[in-house]
């Protein structure tokens, strides 16, 4: 996806790729018509003209390539989570930092325009005294079992928790400061899958108001959809409510109703939607613009926050956050 949005971008040009599975790769260059690569080291000898790259790897496993990429001075767009270790977030940072890379991170619901917007009625209000934030993202059990390979690796917290906890951030304009969690490993760890089966997590933000974070990773495959995105905003005048999955058109022609998303959709042969807005403005910022992105500080502290829920599960005692 993403590197199709690059390639259909009128103001960039899809160089090449990279990726250690060899069918993977063999797809995607008949798929792309670009040169492919089996690692980074490959890529960046190859082609001394890249000025940017996009690293879509494992959550677990974008240390290296962000490093090697961020050595030779290129810009960065990195998938959420930054890292899922701070010892790997911070050598990122310290690499572009030596080299002068920019680094975005890939928040993608900052350009959901359900919260954006919310967002931008209460800062123009000011101060709207948010007290709470209730934030339910789940998936179904096909997405630890079947869509991922290294969920073993992973848990409901790395793989969705970024998701919420930085709208949680970015839209109440404050940062966590500490955590209590809480969570229950039975179906994953029973199927061979040594992960959490979900993980709820109460942090205190900077402000003194609460976020709460439940995020489950066995919802049945009979949902409608393959992810569960509830919102709730709770302010001294009012609360708002968000429901992220429901695009409001459902198909009932199947065995059962399934929600139809179109967060990604196709117009005239190119793909339009969230994601590739995203993709869009990192070119902006590659380019020189001007332009409002989730950075290289608001992944390290996500990445802070949620090792904090880990260590919070692992303890059972409230974690203090730092970064």
């Amino acid at each position: 996806m993403f590197a199709r949005a690059l390639q259909e971008n009128p103001d960039a040009e899809l160089v090449a790729i990279c990726d250690r599975s060899p069918a993977v790769l063999s797809t995607m260059v008949d798929q792309l018509g670009v040169p492919g690569y089996a690692s980074t080291e490959e890529l960046l000898a190859a082609h001394p003209e890249l000025t940017a790259v996009v690293i879509a790897t494992p959550d677990f496993a974008h240390r290296e390539a962000a490093v090697l990429s961020a050595r030779a001075g290129l810009d960065l767009m990195i998938e959420k989570p930054l890292a899922t270790e701070v010892g790997d977030a911070r050598a990122i940072l310290d690499a572009a930092a030596e080299s002068g890379s920019r680094i975005m991170v890939g928040f993608e619901n900052r350009w959901n325009v359900r919260y954006s917007s919310v967002r931008d009625r209460l800062v123009a209000e000011g101060d709207p005294r948010i007290s709470a934030q209730i934030i339910h993202l789940n998936d179904t059990v096909f997405v630890p079992t079947e869509m991922l390979s290294w969920s073993a690796k992973s848990s409901p917290a790395w793989f969705l928790m970024p998701h919420s906890l930085d709208l949680a951030c970015w839209i109440g304009r404050t940062r966590p400061v500490s955590v209590y969690a809480v969570g229950a490993r039975d179906r994953l760890t029973e199927a061979g899958i040594d992960t959490w089966d979900r993980v709820n997590a109460i942090f205190t933000m900077a402000d003194g108001s609460h976020v709460a974070l439940n995020s489950s990773w066995v919802l049945p495959e009979s949902m409608p959809s393959v992810f569960d995105f509830r919102y709730e905003i709770q302010a001294a005048d009012r609360v708002v409510h968000i429901d992220g999955a429901d695009d409001g058109v459902i198909d009932y022609g199947a065995e059962r109703g399934q929600l139809v998303q179109s967060a990604v959709h196709e117009r005239g042969g190119r793909i339009q939607g969230v994601p590739i807005d995203m993709v869009s403005d990192f070119v902006r910022l590659v380019r020189g613009e001007e332009v409002e992105v989730p950075d290289a500080h608001d992944g390290l502290l996500i990445t802070a926050a949620i090792e904090a829920v880990h260590t919070a599960l692992e303890t059972g005692q409230v974690v203090e956050i730092s970064v």
